[in-house]
């Protein structure tokens, strides 16, 4: 089965499925795949099952296109730097149990991370190593500035979301990575709000790991994730998963003798999960095809519409930083007297799909929303904080 070919003058319309009877302002959780992904997935499911594994090399060709697919969306020097994991929390753990910690080390985060990036560094507890939580709720004080005093000499590593799930607040990773490299802490970026969504460039923020699933901004499957360790770094992460995959020649199965893999792949101790690498090629040939950057804009103009369109219905008082430099895809939001939980409830019960999150609803389109399912959302809220009031 071969990748979907790119084709020219994208149009939209016929990139994607949606059932017409849903908004989805969800992609921050899960995402719809793309036509094009499907296709793929289709495509290797009805290959697997006339055919099994006779063109397993043609696999092996859409495992190598992710890796490219995946070093040109974070700007990676080489494909040596990326592996193919299966979530988030897999490669961060492979971060946080591949270091050489010492007692007394400390790990710096945000205090909002998502369970992902706050879990994994308080289980080095056991080994003496601290983890520093840092609000970023201080309005008078740039979350950066925050972060950044937070760090002393005995701190080894700083993670970061790039975009906070829960408030949409994008950090600026430039700032953290150039002092983290300054003051020679590695840098680790949690970058599943980001990636799909925003450009994203591995060497001008001077990342060290860098890890995201795919299922969200991405618009692929569960259970495919990159992650990438700067190549000057590879020998510094312990391994602790050994297989036939992370050696240098996977392929010999007869040699006793083996060493580990010179690249990132010495990551991946098994086989990979093939369907899902399929179809996240499909996706992620659209995405680099019409080109982050266009993503990006077409998102900020869904989401600047979305804040215009929320400022106008009474009660709503968003609650995300909505300044060019701090927004990407995410408008958190309550609407006075009204219980957030119960207000997402009937969101969602009206086919406007969205979470709710720490007593806030969490509106997150993608470029190819359209603005007139957002103004469905719109009207469908109004009338949703109309009836609770009433009642």
């Amino acid at each position: 089965m071969n990748p979907i070919l790119p084709i020219s003058n994208i149009n939209l319309n016929r990139e994607f499925e949606l059932d017409r009877d849903i908004v989805y302002l969800n992609h921050a959780a899960d995402a719809p795949w793309s036509i094009r992904a499907k296709n793929n997935a289709v495509a290797f499911a009805e290959e697997a099952s006339r055919f099994g594994a006779t063109y397993y090399d043609r696999w092996k060709e859409a495992e190598a296109l992710l890796r490219r697919q995946f070093s040109q969306l974070i700007n990676a020097s080489t494909t040596n730097e990326i592996a193919i994991l299966k979530n988030t929390s897999e490669g961060l753990s492979t971060v946080a149990y591949g270091l050489d910690w010492q007692p007394g080390d400390n790990v710096v985060i945000p205090n909002e991370s998502f369970p992902s990036n706050r879990i994994v560094w308080e289980s080095l507890a056991s080994r003496g190593v601290a983890t520093h939580k840092v609000s970023l709720r201080n309005s008078d004080v740039e979350p950066e500035l925050s972060i950044l005093n937070a760090i002393d000499q005995r701190t080894r590593l700083l993670s970061v979301s790039s975009v906070q799930n829960n408030t949409g607040l994008k950090l600026n990773l430039n700032v953290l990575g150039e002092f983290c490299r300054q003051h020679s802490v590695l840098f680790c970026v949690d970058a599943i709000q980001s990636l799909g969504a925003q450009p994203f460039d591995v060497q001008a923020i001077h990342a060290d790991f860098v890890t995201a699933d795919s299922h969200k901004w991405m618009l692929g499957p569960e259970g495919v994730a990159l992650f990438f360790c700067r190549e000057e770094l590879l020998d510094q992460l312990r391994l602790n998963r050994y297989g036939w995959r992370m050696v240098e020649e996977p392929r010999n199965f007869e040699s006793e003798n083996w060493c580990v893999a010179h690249s990132a792949r010495r990551f991946e101790c098994g086989s990979l999960n093939m369907q899902g690498i399929h179809t996240l090629t499909g996706s992620l040939s659209l995405l680099l095809e019409y080109s982050i950057t266009k993503v990006a804009a077409d998102l900020d103009r869904n989401i600047l519409y979305l804040i215009a369109g929320l400022q106008k219905i009474p009660r709503i008082r968003i609650t995300s930083n909505t300044s060019a430099s701090r927004r990407a895809g995410i408008v958190c939001f309550t609407a006075e007297g009204v219980e957030s939980l119960r207000l997402g409830q009937e969101l969602n019960n009206r086919n406007i799909i969205c979470s709710t999150l720490n007593d806030n609803i969490r509106f997150s389109p993608h470029f190819y929303t359209s603005t007139e399912s957002i103004d469905i959302a719109l009207a469908a809220l109004r009338q949703a904080i109309c009836e609770s009031v009433s009642n």
